[in-house]
C-alpha cells in the first residue's frame, strides 16, 4: 500500500501519475511553486496537525488551491500535505544560496543596525541578486554574505551540521532553528550534505546507509561517527562512538548524550530497544 504521507491524492485530486486509481477525483499535473515565508507548517489537513515543516525556497507541486489552502508535495522528499495557499510563491527569483549558520536575519538595508525583515533557519534558500563586502542582496533582503553558501557547495559532515543545531528547542515535526524534531535534525543534517532522505524516522531507518547488524547487548557494538541509531519513532545520530546527537523531549532540546545512558533511559521509559543500527559512507 502507498505511504499516504508520499501519495499526492485527497478525497478530490490525485496526481496525473497515479490516475490509474482516480476513482471519483479530478486527475491533475502538480503545479511548480516555492515556499515564499521563512518557515511554514506541513499540515495533515487544513487547521490540522503538523507532520513536518518547509523552509524558504522550498519547491513544492502544488495540486489544489482551495479555500486559503494548498495541498502540496515537497519536492525533495516527497512529503505531502497542506500550507495556506498564502505561503506559495510561482514568480520568485531562482534561489543560488542557502544559509549556512544556525540562523540569520535579512535586513532592510546593508547595515546591522537598519530594520530587520525576517529570521531565517539554516538551509533557507534564497535569490542573491549582487554582493558587497559584508552583505548580500537578496530577495529577502540583505543578509551577511558569510551566512550564505552557495547551493552546489555541500557540506561534507552531516554530524557538524547537526551540531549548529545544539540546544535548539524540541518541535514535534519541526525542521528549523526554531524548534526541530528528531527526524528532522537527521533530514536538515543529510540535505546539507547531498544525501536524499526521507522525513519521518520510520522512512529513514529502512532508506538511510546500509545496516549493521545488532548484538545481544542494548547498545550496539562498532559505534562510528555519524551511525545511525534507531528506536521505535525516534533516531539518533552518533558524535562519536560513545556520544549521540538527538532532538528528544527528555531535553526538550538537540541535546548531546551519552549513548550508553540514552539506551538505558530510553528503554526504561517503556520506549523499547535500540531498533536498527545503519550507516552512511558521506
Amino acid at each position: 500500500m502507498p505511504d499516504p504521507r508520499r501519495t499526492p491524492a485527497n478525497d478530490r485530486v490525485i496526481a496525473a501519475h497515479l490516475s490509474q486509481t482516480s476513482g471519483d477525483r479530478s486527475v491533475v499535473e502538480g503545479q511548480p511553486a516555492r515556499i515564499g515565508v521563512p518557515v511554514v507548517d506541513l499540515l495533515r489537513q487544513p487547521n490540522g496537525a503538523r507532520d513536518r515543516q518547509l523552509l524558504l525556497g522550498a519547491d513544492v507541486l502544488a495540486f489544489e488551491r482551495r479555500d486559503g489552502w494548498a495541498f502540496v508535495q515537497a519536492v525533495y522528499d516527497d512529503y505531502v500535505g497542506y500550507v495556506p495557499s498564502s505561503a506559495l510563491t510561482e514568480d520568485a527569483e531562482p534561489v543560488t544560496h542557502r544559509v549556512c549558520t544556525p540562523a540569520t536575519h535579512a535586513y532592510s538595508t546593508a547595515d546591522m543596525k537598519s530594520a530587520d525583515l525576517c529570521s531565517l533557519s539554516y538551509g533557507s534558500k534564497l535569490a542573491v541578486i549582487s554582493t558587497t563586502e559584508k552583505f548580500a542582496k537578496t530577495d529577502q533582503g540583505y543578509v551577511p554574505a558569510h551566512h550564505l553558501r552557495p547551493l552546489a557547495e555541500l557540506d561534507a559532515n552531516a554530524v557538524s551540521v547537526a551540531e549548529l543545531f545544539l540546544g535548539t528547542p524540541y518541535l514535534w515535526g519541526g525542521n528549523s532553528r526554531l524548534g526541530i524534531d528528531c527526524s528532522g535534525l537527521v533530514q536538515t543534517a543529510m540535505q546539507a550534505c547531498g544525501v536524499n532522505c526521507p522525513g519521518d524516522s520510520d522512512q529513514q531507518e529502512r532508506e538511510l546507509g546500509t545496516s549493521i547488524q545488532l548484538g545481544n547487548t542494548p547498545v550496539p557494538a562498532d559505534l562510528r561517527r555519524g551511525d545511525l541509531l534507531f528506536w521505535k519513532g525516534h533516531v539518533a545520530l552518533m558524535q562519536d562512538s560513545e556520544t549521540m546527537i538527538h532532538a528528544n523531549a527528555y531535553h526538550m532540546a538537540v541535546a548531546l548524550e551519552p549513548v550508553a545512558g540514552a539506551v538505558e533511559r530510553i528503554m526504561s521509559q517503556g520506549d523499547g530497544p535500540v531498533t536498527a543500527h545503519r550507516r552512511l559512507e558521506i
